[in-house]
């Protein structure tokens, strides 16, 4: 008999809850009040534990959302341990051991696992190679869906690599094409997306929320700057003759920050929609006084680059942006 497992309600409120990870795979046996995934909700995340012994069935994919009360997989209760082990809960704890019978299948399992990859690759080798794009007047043209959204994004076509018939940048292209916002610096230019729990992006939510509703309390804390002081005033004069540029506090706070950043990555990363993106790099903004007021240019890649490297950046950023020649590519 397959017992259908249904998804348990964590509290009055909630109504779904996302499947966060599976601990077990269909086919594989399982005991019960075994946890055999974690679920998530807004306010807490849970284990779901079995209601039976048997061979499990899933019905859902991990990121799933599914409804209280949803069945989320299926337990056969009349299946055989395949462990040789009894279904008897008392026995439960030795069933769990896995004696040579269990290994060997493990060691099958592992071996078949290792041949996967091989005879996919062998595949891949054989499969024949996608023709290279060959150069026409037509490579690097923008179709007029994608001219329109490069326009709103302010791209320019040229920084887009097209992925149409002979180099043709399609809607797709633009839609995924980011601009520069910038010269970008010296290394690397990576990011990874992590996805959120439900929890987590119910907190981002509020605090979204709380911020745009309520007033804002600021705070000021006090900072012992007497060694940065007298650090500057003993080799300001020497950095000025060597380095050919002034060795100002931006270039001690910019260094502070990017290091903070290594310590404490998460800092350096944004929400988009479900995921969390962070960056391998550090961007640092800076606030520069112009004729048409004040602008934020950004130094890129600031993990990179020395103290003179920070008051050159800085230097140059803040000429272009009192000559009204800096832009935002």
């Amino acid at each position: 008999m397959a017992l259908e497992m249904k998804v348990p309600s964590p509290g009055e409120s909630i109504t779904e809850v996302e499947i966060a990870e599976w601990l077990v795979a269909t086919g594989d046996w399982v005991e019960k009040d075994q946890a055999i995934a974690e679920v998530d909700s807004d306010k807490a995340t849970l284990e779901l534990p079995a209601e039976a012994s048997g061979i499990i069935t899933l019905k859902a994919e991990e990121g799933d959302a599914v409804a209280v009360g949803a069945v989320v997989c299926l337990i056969d209760t009349e299946a055989a341990n395949p462990n040789g082990g009894s279904q008897d809960v008392e026995n439960a704890p030795s069933s769990m051991g896995g004696g040579d019978e269990g290994g060997n299948n493990g060691d099958v399992a592992t071996e078949m696992k290792k041949d996967a990859p091989a005879d996919k690759s062998a595949n891949s080798e054989k499969a024949p190679q996608p023709a290279q794009a060959k150069e026409t007047y037509a490579s690097g043209t923008a179709s007029p869906a994608a001219k329109k959204i490069l326009d709103e994004k302010g791209v320019d076509a040229k920084s887009v690599s097209g992925t149409g018939r002979d180099g043709r940048i399609t809607k797709d292209d633009a839609v995924n094409a980011k601009p520069s916002m910038g010269t970008p610096g010296a290394g690397s230019r990576g990011e990874s997306r992590t996805k959120l729990s439900m929890l987590r992006r119910k907190v981002a939510e509020r605090l979204v929320s709380v911020k745009n509703d309520t007033a804002m309390l600021t705070t000021f804390n006090e900072v012992d700057m007497k060694p940065i002081f007298d650090l500057r005033k003993e080799y300001k004069e020497d950095f000025k003759a060597k380095h050919g540029v002034g060795l100002g506090f931006m270039s001690f706070f910019t260094k502070a920050v990017t290091r903070a950043l290594e310590m404490y990555p998460a800092v350096n990363s944004m929400i988009d929609g479900k995921e969390m993106v962070s960056f391998d790099y550090k961007d640092i903004s800076i606030a520069v006084s112009g004729p048409k007021g004040l602008m934020v240019p950004v130094i890129r890649n600031a993990e990179n680059l020395s103290f003179r490297g920070v008051e050159a950046e800085v230097k140059r950023l803040a000429l272009r942006a009192r000559d009204v020649s800096i832009t935002s590519s």
